[in-house]
């Protein structure tokens, strides 16, 4: 396996420069009761991990979970090309569009879908709360492509005192890395959108509608709604996330599924990831149309494409990769602790990388690292 080091977060935050204080007590401030509009934890076997049930067979169907985002492009090349239809063969694949993770989850945990890309923070919040059982990480998708952009008059975390911040949604990957930051600026902030900043979790096409009309100040954003802020709405950035990580390198999408699901269908699994492989394939390798491709399935979804300033600037923060970056993982959890949203936990057993890895080493890849979270 390839067990080169993974980004870590920098000691040093955005454009405000200030250290981190990832301490006890900052955590313990933030401390709060479980989330009720999280999702509620699945159940499953307690030896899932390690004695996974006899293999029924390819599924009939697999229900695929993925947003109308530039950072979702794995996906919407792999529906709209056909590369995961493909790879399933007689498996049917139906699809489901979400606005941000918590609600993936939550219809992961309900048996609606089997299979989501989605945020690291809500798939890591579950795991948590089943106790280990719920979901498995199966493979990487995109890394990058996150920012907090505000209006004129915000230059420095300082700023932002007093102000109506943004996040697609309670619990989300960029809702907990926004808490998580102002946290370590000294900002406090909570999950009732009081503090010295209200985090406002708002759908991202209302986030550009009410940053327009001046009822919001800014917003922690995957692409392409932070490119939409700045070039449809005169926003400017203030934190580029990628600055916050060593090498730029940073989880924004991985694909998961549900534990039950794995264990009795790994070879649908096994052609879900194939069809990944095949559409980060055809991404990397005709950017143009990939380009045209994502847009007109956002179109599709939102009613209206992106223009061409939005979609270059969107395609440009961000890079698509099957590798998961496990090595990131247990950052990802201290900043969901710091922000309220998760505890503290143990994510041993959280990836299976073993069918990516055989698919990526037939196809003559490298294999990627779980970091001892998991099956390679």
């Amino acid at each position: 396996m390839n067990t080169s080091s993974r980004p870590t977060r920098l000691t040093r935050a955005g454009t405000s420069r200030h250290r981190f204080a990832r301490t006890r007590s900052a955590v313990a401030a933030l401390a709060v009761a479980p989330l009720l509009l999280l999702a509620a934890c699945s159940t499953g076997t307690s030896d899932a991990a390690d004695s996974p049930a006899a293999s029924s067979g390819p599924a009939e169907e697999l229900r695929l979970g993925y947003f109308a985002n530039v950072t979702h492009a794995p996906a919407l090349v792999g529906v709209a090309g056909g590369q995961f239809e493909e790879a399933l063969g007689d498996t049917k694949l139906t699809t489901q569009v979400f606005n941000a993770g918590p609600a993936a989850i939550e219809a992961l945990n309900a048996g609606a879908i089997d299979a989501t890309f989605i945020g690291p923070n809500p798939a890591i919040n579950n795991f948590v709360k089943s106790n280990g059982e719920a979901v498995r990480i199966i493979a990487g998708s995109t890394s990058g492509g996150a920012q907090l952009v505000v209006r004129d008059g915000i230059d420095t975390a300082a700023d932002l005192k007093g102000t109506k911040i943004a996040s697609p949604q309670l619990g989300g990957t960029q809702d907990v890395a926004l808490r998580a930051w102002l946290t370590e600026n000294g900002l406090e902030n909570d999950i009732q959108g009081g503090g010295d900043v209200a985090v406002t979790p708002t759908e991202n096409a209302q986030t550009l509608t009410l940053f327009q009309n001046g009822e919001l100040d800014g917003g922690w954003l995957p692409e392409p709604w932070a490119s939409r802020l700045v070039l449809d709405a005169g926003a400017h950035v203030l934190v580029d996330e990628k600055d916050l990580w060593d090498d730029g390198q940073f989880l924004t999408t991985h694909l998961i599924v549900r534990t039950d699901f794995l264990e009795e269908h790994p070879e649908t699994v096994e052609a879900l990831l194939r069809g990944e492989v095949a559409a980060i394939d055809w991404l990397d390798a005709n950017p143009d149309e990939a380009k045209t491709l994502v847009n007109g399935e956002i179109e599709k979804i939102a009613g209206k494409p992106l223009s061409d300033a939005v979609l270059d600037r969107a395609f440009t923060n961000i890079t698509f990769t099957t590798d998961p970056l496990a090595g990131t993982l247990n950052t990802l959890l201290e900043d969901g602790v710091t922000a309220g949203t998760t505890t503290e936990a143990d994510l041993n057993g959280i990836y299976d990388l073993s069918l990516l890895n055989k698919v990526l080493t037939e196809a003559g890849q490298p294999t990627v690292s779980a970091a001892g979270l998991g099956k390679e």
